[in-house]
């Protein structure tokens, strides 16, 4: 038996048919126009920047207020290694410092002395010099004087033996009545004063030869008095010199002092941000080393998500683009951010480029048909995220809202 129904009931059926594929498409394109202009991807993690903390000296852990994962502020104490042995270096360091300042003070004073006597050791070479010019004048007069005393001695005897031959010649003429008695007076007293004179020129002559030999005396000791000036000098220069090596121990003291402090001042070690402590491994009473981590910081201060979008995705992606955030653990509660930075490079698939290595190029000889979109990181921070909320590693779903940017 046919049922037939009636034309006006397939016309509202083929209408409500109608709706609902216009609805479907109208859906359709909705989702696409939103995936389009709001990217997302649930291929996210939260990360921030974490440091670890190595001790830059080594010795037991006597202070560790610390747990594993407390949260502490920027200056608070998070160990201290005994500082004792530092203590004791710094003050050794200190002392050293001290007696070279001393030695430098002590060297001061006698190199001050030992210019001054280089100033007399001068004085006493200009006066030596001066000594030997006066010296070699008074050679050149005694020789001169000398020389006059020769010619005047020569003369006086001269004179000399004139008069005695003259006295002998008249003093006979007397008894012949030729001359008087005062012309022989008078010609033996002409004799007796010549030879007075040639007495007194011998005299000079030896005065000449006497004041000769002194200066040549006086000129050998300026000489002698110059050569040990001269050395003095020398020798008192010398030990001016010896301040240079001191003065250069001045700075390897001065770093060795900064070196202990800096070395006793890393006993204590502080907070330098706030932070989150995670993987501590260490307990007080432990002996720990230079450079061995005893625990990480994760920095409480930003938060980031790096989140994997397609290639397709971030063409139109650039810094400031604004994001709603997701935590998988709370997903009902949105989070504000920006985007910061998109990356420019992944690793290349070696499945479609082949190896990159030395040598020739190993470019694969089959072709895969399906081609799945690259993935780039995109770093976006979280903007003013609540306390005690974030951690690294958790899963998030990131939502881009390209429609406003933040200057």
């Amino acid at each position: 038996m046919q049922i037939s129904i009636p034309q006006r009931f397939r016309s509202k059926g083929s209408i409500v048919s109608a709706c609902i594929v216009v609805a479907a498409l109208v859906s359709a394109g909705l989702v696409l126009r939103g995936v389009a202009l709001y990217p997302r991807t649930d291929d996210a993690e939260v990360t921030a920047n974490f440091i670890g903390i190595a001790p830059v000296v080594e010795g037991p852990v006597v202070q560790l207020p610390i747990h594993d994962n407390d949260f502490v502020k920027k200056g608070d104490l998070l160990y201290k290694i005994d500082d004792r042995p530092y203590l004791y270096a710094l003050q050794n360091a200190l002392a050293a410092q001290m007696e070279l300042e001393g030695e430098i003070e002590n060297e001061s004073r006698r190199i001050s002395s030992q210019v001054n006597s280089v100033d007399v050791a001068n004085a006493g070479e200009q006066s030596a010099l001066a000594n030997e010019t006066r010296a070699a004048d008074e050679i050149e007069i005694a020789e001169a004087a000398i020389a006059r005393s020769e010619a005047a001695l020569k003369q006086a005897q001269a004179d000399e033996n004139y008069a005695i031959g003259n006295f002998h010649r008249v003093q006979p003429l007397l008894d012949k009545g030729f001359v008087t008695e005062d012309d022989v007076h008078k010609a033996r007293t002409t004799a007796d004063a010549k030879t007075a004179a040639v007495d007194q020129a011998k005299s000079q002559l030896q005065l000449a030869k006497a004041s000769l030999l002194s200066a040549s005396a006086q000129k050998q000791q300026a000489v002698a008095q110059i050569s040990q000036s001269r050395a003095e000098v020398k020798e008192s220069a010398h030990s001016v010199l010896v301040l240079a090596p001191l003065l250069a121990q001045r700075e390897q003291r001065a770093a060795a002092v900064r070196l202990a402090q800096y070395n006793y001042e890393q006993c204590s070690v502080v907070a330098p941000f706030d932070a989150r402590v995670t993987n501590l491994t260490t307990s007080e009473g432990q002996y720990v080393n230079v450079g061995k981590q005893l625990f990480t910081l994760i920095d409480n201060r930003i938060w980031w998500v790096l989140a994997n979008f397609r290639e397709s995705q971030i063409s139109h992606t650039q810094p400031g683009t604004p994001v709603d955030v997701f935590l998988m653990s709370d997903s009902s509660r949105k989070y504000h951010g920006i985007v910061e930075s998109a990356s420019f490079g992944v690793t290349p698939d070696p499945d479609v480029v082949g190896k990159l290595s030395e040598g020739l190029p190993d470019a694969q000889r089959t072709l895969n048909w399906v081609r799945l979109a690259s993935r780039y990181p995109v770093r976006v921070r979280i903007i003013d995220p609540p306390p005690g909320i974030f951690r690294v590693g958790q899963v998030a779903v990131v939502v881009m809202r390209p429609g406003h940017r933040d200057r």
